[in-house]
């Protein structure tokens, strides 16, 4: 098969299997990334494959991408895309290096991560990241494993409850909200469905911010620290930056300020001279990374995709210091 029947069947099935979701800034991401047809590129966040999809039309022949997702619904989705070039993992993005180095793969020539929750795990009521269904409260992205957010609300303490809604989804009324999920379980009553956080969550919650449903902090906070994606996020930047070949890019797209930030700090640790205070006539570390954009979705992009009204796109590339 050649690339242009590769692509043009990739893009086929992708587009059969994507139709519940819009990729966010997928010209800006792929035109960013993919700088040698021919390279090796990692989507470290294949979810329904749209911005994969995109990265293929532009490889050439002898290109190769390697996605992963820890969503077992997604790497099925995945498994259906029938190109040459193109192979799916079950995996966390966190875990990269390690799965390229299994495979032979020790440089690529770029890394797409596509943060957060996708469109069809918020649409799916049985997965529980939505207050919008009534169903378990489970929120894991790899729902094969782990423990769900229902688990997490039996077993922790006020102040642990309390900590993830303050530092994940900087809720102020955190502390109340703590409190009434362990009384609700001292009264043998423990919070398992959707509904009954959110019920609990907005008779805790004082005042309403306009526009936003009052559990909207406490289901992000929870989400995110189920399925630790701040520690995640660090390791898997900091796996991509090994992988990356002089000259690679690393594109990142994150939807909130939480995740936007360790981005944004991670590249700026690797972007500036930093001195060894140890020895400070010692020249400065050469730099491993060059920050090259910060790019956020057009007035018509939020339009036609409110999803990505808080979107943000960072792009750096790996020096030539190995």
């Amino acid at each position: 098969m050649s690339a242009a029947e590769s692509a043009a069947e990739s893009a086929s099935v992708t587009a059969a299997v994507t139709s519940s979701h819009t990729p966010v800034l997928l010209s800006e991401a792929v035109q960013a990334l993919v700088t040698h047809p021919d390279g090796i590129y990692v989507d470290g966040t294949f979810g329904r494959g749209g911005h994969a999809r995109a990265v293929l039309e532009l490889l050439g022949s002898r290109g190769r991408l390697l996605a992963l997702d820890k969503d077992p619904d997604a790497v099925a989705v995945a498994a259906q895309l029938q190109d040459p070039r193109f192979e799916i993992h079950h995996a966390s993005f966190a875990d990269m290096r390690a799965l390229l180095a299994s495979l032979g793969v020790r440089q690529v020539q770029g890394v797409l991560l596509d943060l957060g929750v996708s469109s069809p795990q918020i649409d799916t009521p049985e997965r529980g990241f939505s207050f919008r269904f009534d169903a378990p409260l489970d929120m894991r992205m790899d729902n094969s494993r782990g423990q769900t957010v229902a688990q997490f609300l039996l077993a922790a303490d006020v102040q642990e409850i309390e900590r993830v809604l303050r530092e994940l989804g900087e809720e102020r009324f955190a502390y109340p909200i703590a409190k009434a999920i362990v009384a609700r379980r001292e009264s043998a009553s423990p919070v398992q469905t959707t509904a009954e956080l959110a019920s609990l969550v907005a008779a805790a919650v004082k005042t309403r911010e306009p526009g936003q449903n009052p559990a909207t902090r406490s289901f992000q906070a929870l989400r995110i620290h189920v399925n630790a994606e701040i520690e995640a996020l660090q390791q898997g930047l900091s796996a991509a930056l090994e992988l990356l070949a002089p000259q690679a890019r690393l594109a990142v797209i994150s939807f909130h300020s939480l995740e936007d930030r360790v981005v944004k700090t991670f590249i700026a640790s690797h972007s500036r001279d930093v001195p060894d205070r140890r020895v400070p006539m010692a020249p400065p570390k050469p730099l491993k990374l060059r920050a090259l954009a910060r790019i956020k979705p057009s007035a018509g992009e939020v339009l036609s995709n409110p999803r990505a009204r808080s979107a943000v796109l960072r792009v750096a590339e790996r020096t030539g210091v190995p």
